[in-house]
């Protein structure tokens, strides 16, 4: 208990009070199904709608307090980010329309929220991760100033006791370490419920599971994260690393709160929340005086809100759910595997393709358990993640398919059943699994469209414009509203150059690093320097931070003094620069530019705030940048101003 105490920065008193209401309500919810007062017989759909709101730059705009305040309403609400907002959607009962009708709420509320975006100079994107996302973006300057974000961010430093290390390898690789759980807000998702009786709960539990996997493939839209191109769908790995706990060192064998599980489910909802209650502490959590038990005896529906507020710090891909609707206790399987965008027809679409596998999965699929092992289930959701439609995995009873193969001939069949049986109108059957068929036909998923014309803009505008580009694509074609697989993959025109492109030295900056140690022979600097093909090669010791630079002169002096033959090699040491001129990723490059002239020198190594090596400016750098705007500028005759393209 002590040690919840430290990771809740509450009193012993408040902490054994929380809990006791928290087991209280466990007893209570128990009690609810036992005496079968768990509606049954229904079905509904819910959704939650995260968005990204980016200014005029298409990079992120902190403008969600503003936003909220202009939009007035209680759909909308915060998110961890100050760039990011979510919107909740009505419950529908699952017939008839009922994706038409969840289309046109989102349309509705995502038009308000585009409105107001506008007045204030920004706009609302639909996408898993934002590809103009940076390390700038991910401080505690851009967290919600709200007491639950920063009591989250507290909490979970607490209990991790060190930086998170986040490591991502794709086609390219991530490797990060950060300070608070700012990554987190990286990820935006449309999450769907899904209302199931307390009797079928467990069996609907691990259909849910089960199909993660293919469901998560032919919907990837996150594949590219601080300009690396990483999973099919990143937020998979990023979110659970983003919340982790757990301490980086020890033989323990432990779960993160974002999980896919463990085992499949034996019995009911409960046995999920008791073994989450054993696991895992409780992050934030605030006494109510609500007596659940006495509740449930009267006869009347508790809230349950000790058992609600741990769950929500629970991230299950696939989470369970108690709620009241109309005075009536239900349940709910929420699905937090999907991505925001590219479309809202996109996202409907995914939900229908869900809801139908899960109406239909328990008489397609029979007893899951002992026709896949678990371990097998899992396997599959992580290569989904990876490699979204481009991956076999293990079915039912030994099988191996891939993934295109199981979506069209095995799934999309049992998806038309689930929906005809609850009397889903077959314009909307086909409305929306016609988007899914073609999809997985094509391989067109919304995540395979961004690498695409990502590469297509390769080479624009120095290393920080493409991920503008790619987001002003993405937004326009949106606003369009055609399903993502019938995206062009590439691109008529760009957005033109704006001066925000270029005012920080991180928007210019080469990442890409070779630097040597100090106490290698110079030979080794000389030969890197000419097979790379460059004129500076910065020093690093082994905690990576610059101890100086080895440079084309130095090396030319080095040469010009002639070492004998019988003498010891010369070291890196001996003829690297020490009194260096720095800047950091923030320096504006008006100041790095004056700084280069005032010192005259032809590069500028590029430190953090703890001295380490994050990149290095040099003249070609800005002659790359300098080249095609004095071009634009005497093709319109001396004037800098330029129309903008299409994007």
């Amino acid at each position: 208990m002590e040690d919840q105490v430290q990771s809740t920065g509450q009193s012993a008193e408040e902490v054994a009070t929380f809990t006791s209401q928290l087991l209280a309500d466990l007893r209570a919810l128990d009690a609810l199904i036992e005496s079968d007062r768990i509606e049954s017989g229904r079905r509904r759909i819910g959704a939650e709608q995260e968005v990204f709101l980016v200014g005029d730059d298409w990079r992120p705009a902190l403008i969600a307090l503003e936003a909220l305040e202009k939009l007035d309403d209680s759909h909308f609400t915060t998110e961890l980010a100050l760039y990011n907002l979510e919107f909740n959607l009505d419950p529908h009962l699952l017939e008839d329309r009922a994706f038409s009708r969840l289309e046109a709420e989102i349309n509705s509320h995502l038009q308000r929220l585009r409105r107001v975006a506008q007045s204030l100079g920004c706009e609302a994107i639909l996408i898993g991760i934002l590809p103009t996302l940076t390390a700038e973006h991910l401080t505690l300057d851009s967290i919600t100033p709200r007491p639950r974000y920063l009591a989250l961010n507290q909490a979970v430093r607490r209990l991790r006791g060190e930086d998170f290390h986040f490591r991502i390898r794709g086609r390219d690789e991530l490797v990060l370490r950060h300070d608070n759980v700012m990554p987190e807000a990286c990820n935006t998702s449309f999450q769907v419920h899904y209302q199931v009786g307390a009797e079928e709960f467990a069996r609907k539990y691990n259909v849910a599971q089960l199909v993660a996997a293919p469901v998560l493939a032919v919907a990837t839209n996150s594949p590219i994260l601080f300009d690396r191109q990483l999973w099919a769908e990143t937020r998979i790995a990023l979110f659970q690393q983003a919340t982790d706990a757990r301490p980086t060192v020890g033989i323990r064998r432990s779960q993160p709160r974002v999980s896919f599980g463990s085992h499949w489910l034996e019995s009911c909802i409960t046995e999920i929340f008791r073994e989450d209650i054993a696991r895992f502490r409780t992050l934030i959590g605030e006494a109510r005086p609500e007596d659940s038990i006495a509740v449930v005896e009267s006869g009347e529906v508790p809230e349950l809100h000790a058992l609600r507020q741990h769950n929500g710090t629970v991230y299950r891909w696939n989470r369970p759910c108690y709620g009241v609707h109309d005075g009536i206790a239900h349940l709910r399987i929420e699905n937090r595997v999907l991505p925001a965008g590219p479309t809202v027809i996109d996202e409907v679409a995914n939900a229908a393709f869900w809801i139908g596998l899960m109406e239909a999965g328990d008489d397609a699929f029979g007893a899951i358990p002992q026709r896949l092992a678990f371990a097998e289930a899992r396997s599959n959701f992580l290569a989904a993640a990876r490699n979204g439609l481009r991956t076999e995995v293990g079915w039912l009873d030994g099988q191996r398919l891939s993934m295109t193969e199981l979506v069209l001939e095995v799934l999309l069949p049992i998806a038309y059943q689930g929906l005809e049986s609850l009397g889903i109108a077959e314009e909307d059957q086909r409305r929306y699994l016609d988007v899914i068929e073609a999809r997985a036909a094509s391989g067109q998923t919304g995540s395979r469209w961004l690498c695409d014309f990502a590469n297509s803009l390769s080479g624009d505008h120095g290393p920080r414009q493409p991920m503008a580009s790619l987001v002003a694509g993405a937004h326009r074609r949106q606003i369009e509203g055609s399903p993502g697989h019938t995206w062009a993959t590439s691109h008529a025109g760009r957005p033109s150059p704006r001066s925000e492109d270029y005012k920080w030295v991180r928007n210019l900056m080469s990442t890409d690093l070779i630097t040597i140690g100090p106490n290698q022979p110079v030979e080794l600097a000389a030969s890197i320097m000419r097979w790379r093909r460059i004129r500076h090669l910065p020093v690093e010791g082994h905690d990576h931070r610059l101890l100086g630079l080895v440079s084309e002169r130095s090396l030319l002096n080095l040469v010009a003094a002639r070492r004998k033959a019988d003498e010891p090699p010369t070291l890196v040491r001996d003829v690297m620069s020490r009194e260096l001129v720095t800047v950091t990723p923030s320096t504006e490059l008006s100041e790095a530019v004056r700084r280069m002239r005032v010192n005259r020198v032809s590069c500028l190594p590029v430190v953090d705030d703890s001295g380490r090596s994050v990149g290095i400016l040099s003249e070609r750098d800005l002659i790359s940048v300098a080249a095609p705007l004095l071009d634009r500028f005497l093709a319109n005759d001396g004037d800098p101003r330029e129309q903008s393209e299409e994007e």
